[in-house]
């Protein structure tokens, strides 16, 4: 029998969805996996298994699972000796403490001898150790939000992304304990036939990766403005540069990356590039 690479995926929910997505653009397709717990994947030698978020770290520690596609967060808590291969860009969020509104907040010492609702019991403790501070944890499975309205809590600890369920609650952030995104977890187990397969997916989530992050540029531009814009450029070496019809001007095209995007445009407009182009990149490989 031919070697697969087991992956696990949270069974329902958001990180889930994106999960999936990601290994489609990388050419792996999973049929009916919201109806299985494990599924043989097409286009890459694969088996997924589909598991409750929180019991996915042991699975890979205890090596039943090759690989994770899980939350930063969620592998903090479980305290899980596991590999980090690759953050993925998606799922970000972050872990904060936050207290109702109104309240007169001094700083972490506030925190002193209050009564903190969370699900994330070990990294708040932690967090707290390293303050210096004592208070008591009241560990609660969901709807963290609402402890400190109940009388339950003074203050909670919780994943925050848009902070919308904390203003509807009325609650404030205060303090970060962590940031998060998704990211693929290893077994430091591995079989070597699983690491190889594993370093073949990588190259994959990478190039996909990489197209997200850029985009495909091109433009017109005067020959007398073409030093100017080709400093402007940061491209992978170099632009591409293309003589047009139109005798005195060029084309020009590169790859920039999209967190630099609306700066670089500025600057190229006010150097003279003319009908400029963005094009999304579907892969790129690096």
């Amino acid at each position: 029998m031919s070697t697969k690479l087991k992956i696990a995926v949270q069974k329902s929910g958001r990180l889930q969805e994106d999960s999936l997505e990601m290994l489609r653009e990388c050419g792996v397709r999973v049929d009916n996996g919201r109806d299985q717990l494990k599924v043989s994947a097409s286009g890459f030698p694969m088996e997924l298994f589909f598991l409750r978020n929180s019991d996915i770290p042991q699975y890979v520690a205890d090596g039943v699972a090759d690989v994770a596609i899980l939350g930063q967060n969620t592998v903090t808590e479980k305290e899980k000796d596991l590999e980090e291969v690759l953050p993925l860009g998606f799922a970000r969020c972050r872990l904060s403490l936050a207290v109702p509104k109104g309240t007169i907040y001094t700083g972490i010492n506030w925190m002193q001898g209050k009564k903190i609702a969370t699900s994330y019991p070990n990294t708040l403790h932690a967090f707290l150790k390293k303050q210096n501070i004592q208070a008591e944890i009241h560990e609660i499975a969901g709807s963290v939000e609402i402890a400190p309205n109940i009388g339950l809590a003074d203050a909670i600890c919780d994943l925050v992304s848009s902070g919308n369920t904390l203003f509807m609650n009325g609650l404030e952030e205060k303090e970060v304990l962590l940031k998060s995104e998704a990211a693929i977890f290893a077994s430091r187990n591995m079989k070597p036939e699983a690491r190889e397969l594993l370093d073949k997916l990588l190259f994959r989530f990478k190039s996909v990766l990489a197209a997200r992050n850029n985009k495909y540029l091109l433009m017109n531009a005067p020959n007398e403005a073409l030093d100017s814009i080709i400093n402007i450029l940061p491209g992978m070496k170099s632009p591409t540069v293309v003589p047009l019809a139109a005798e005195g001007w060029s084309s020009v095209h590169t790859v920039i990356s999209e967190d630099r995007f609306w700066e670089i445009i500025d600057q190229l407009k006010a150097v003279g590039a003319q009908g400029i182009l963005i094009i999304p990149i579907q892969k790129m490989i690096l």
